[in-house]
Parts: structure tokens; C-alpha cells; sequence
């Protein structure tokens, strides 16, 4: 139960969400867009945030889309985790989305959630690093439509006001060859140790991890030691992970050390995966 109470707004545009959200913030609201609330709801209960109202973007219908269109895959903020997967149009992201959390969750966490969530692993966003994909982002100034490259540095980058519209990804990427793991210390749900998401473009290979560090990324400057073929395998993971943006994480999921064990490991898998390719 959530000890506490808020108003509940559920705008059927894009451009209601963005006036309803000013309108509560300028009267002390402190809103808070809402798609499937796993995260703010677990947030709630603990009292570490105080929202006045929640805006409910589900009846919005962009951020519901999921279709190619114009030979870019189209998928909306709203559309959950276990609807990606099952529809499954583009398969790396698909493998992505059924690995998060249980089924029972993925039938209620969003894309965009997932996304733009708090926690350490939002592991929905690695595909579309390694595609440079487009966002499509709303707020007071209209739409923009900007590289999650360019406005997703450790996290989406949102001004006040501001929510996840939609993704866009080139129909070329979707078939390309790719690997994907999570290892996780114990079964099969659960945060992950390290999750590898890769995909082999124009024979090289191009990776973006979580679980390493305290946030999603991908590292052109691992990459490039990745794809090193003079050199032998284990030099060129070595090389990768000298590169790593932060400090491995160190937490009850499993230690740095063990971590980087595994990284290596899970590193080796995909480059001997999609080397074959």
C-alpha cells in the first residue's frame, strides 16, 4: 500500500500530458509521469518519493505503437516488456526484454519505463545504443527527435516536464547476427551480475553492457579492443575491460572481482558466438 495519497490524471494526447504536468507543478503537485509504475510504486511504499499526482501516459496512443513503419521499427514508451517479447520484431531486444525480472513483472513494466527507471540495470536501452536509435521525446517545447546516444549518458537525460514518447531503429539492424547474455549469481530471475548485449555489424562487433557498473552503457573504446583480431583473445578482453567508463560494481549481487570473472567470461562467448558468423 502506498502511505500516502495523490491525484490521478490520465490524459489521452501527448500534448495534454505535457500541459497537465505544468499546470500540477506550477500548484505543488510534484507530478510524476506514469506508464506501468512498478518503479514509482516501489518507490512510494518505502517513502522516498512524495509525488501530489500521477499522470498516466497509457492513453496516449504513441506511446502504444509497436510497427514498422517507413523502414523504422516504431515502438511506444507505453508498450510492456512481455508484449516486446511475444510480437518480437526485433529479436535482440526481444532476448533483452523476457531476461528482465520475472513474467508476472514484464506483463506490467513498460519499455519506456525500463528505460528511464532509477535502478542500475535498464537493460531495455543496450539494443538501442547499439543501434543508435532515435527517441522521440515531448515536453513543453513540442516533440524533439534526438540519438539516445547523444541524450542517454548513464541515463535518459529528461528536463522537468519531459517523458519518452517513442523509439525509432533502422529495419536494417533487426536481422543483423547478435548474442545476448545475463548471468545472474543464482537462477534464473533476478539483477544481473553482467548482462551483454552485441550485435555484429559489417564484421565487427559492437557491445553494450549492465550490471557492470552503476549504469547501462556502451564504449566505442572497448569495442575498438574488442574487434583487435591480430591479437589473442584473452589480451583483447583484457584491453576491453581497462576500458570500462566506472568502477566495477560491488554489491550483494555479487563482488567486483567475481564480477570482472564473469565479465570476461561472458565477453569471450559473444565475440567466439558472432566471430563464427
Amino acid at each position: 500500500m502506498i502511505p500516502f495519497d495523490f491525484d490521478y490524471y490520465q490524459p489521452s494526447s501527448i500534448q495534454l500530458a505535457v500541459e497537465w504536468f505544468q499546470f500540477l507543478q506550477q500548484r505543488g503537485k510534484n507530478p510524476l509521469y506514469y506508464a506501468g509504475g512498478t518503479e514509482i510504486i516501489t518507490w512510494a511504499r518505502t517513502n522516498s518519493i512524495h509525488p501530489g499526482a500521477v499522470i498516466d501516459l497509457k492513453s496516449i496512443p504513441e506511446c502504444n505503437v509497436m510497427e514498422i513503419e517507413n523502414d523504422k521499427l516504431v515502438i511506444g514508451a507505453c508498450v510492456t516488456l512481455s508484449a516486446l517479447s511475444a510480437v518480437n520484431l526485433f529479436p535482440l531486444l526481444s532476448e533483452t526484454a523476457k531476461e528482465v525480472a520475472d513474467q508476472t513483472a514484464r506483463n506490467t513494466i513498460t519499455f519506456g519505463g525500463n528505460i528511464c527507471g532509477k535502478i542500475y540495470y535498464r537493460e531495455a536501452v543496450l539494443p538501442l545504443l547499439l543501434t543508435n536509435s532515435k527517441v522521440i521525446i515531448a515536453g513543453m517545447r513540442g516533440t524533439k527527435e534526438v540519438s539516445i546516444n547523444k541524450i542517454f549518458t548513464q541515463h535518459l537525460r529528461l528536463e522537468r516536464g519531459e517523458f519518452l514518447v517513442q523509439t525509432l531503429t533502422d529495419r536494417s539492424y533487426l536481422a543483423l547476427p547478435f548474442a545476448h547474455y545475463k548471468k545472474r549469481q543464482i537462477g534464473n530471475v533476478g539483477y544481473p551480475l553482467v548482462t551483454i548485449a552485441a550485435l555484429k555489424k559489417n564484421n565487427r562487433i559492437h557491445t553494450a553492457f549492465s550490471g557492470v557498473c552503476p549504469f547501462p552503457f556502451r564504449s566505442v573504446e572497448m569495442d575498438q579492443a574488442i574487434n583487435e583480431s591480430s591479437i589473442p583473445l584473452a589480451a583483447r578482453i583484457e584491453n576491453a575491460i581497462s576500458k570500462l567508463p566506472a568502477p566495477v560494481l560491488n554489491n550483494a549481487e555479487g563482488s567486483a572481482p567475481y564480477r570482472k570473472f564473469v565479465l570476461k567470461q561472458t565477453i569471450a562467448d559473444s565475440i567466439q558466438i558472432l566471430e563464427r558468423e
